[in-house]
């Protein structure tokens, strides 16, 4: 079954931050500011987090910033 849209759209976004996480391994940013810096809402950018800190990829700090899993 072909992937919708929107299902891409997140897969690319996942890839993306991905990999800005691994180039910068200090990398610490809130929802709001990764949403600007991605040039996305801040809804789907949650989502995208969200998801990258249930496959364990990121985690995120008491403040509510999102860093790498293994950066904690």
């Amino acid at each position: 079954m072909p992937m919708t849209a929107e299902a891409e759209t997140t897969a690319l976004m996942m890839w993306r931050i991905r990999g800005e996480f691994l180039e910068m391994p200090g990398l610490r940013l809130t929802s709001e500011q990764a949403a600007r810096l991605w040039h996305v809402d801040v809804a789907t950018c949650t989502i995208v987090l969200s998801r990258l800190v249930s496959d364990r990829f990121l985690s995120r700090t008491r403040s509510g910033a999102y860093v790498r899993a293994d950066a904690v």
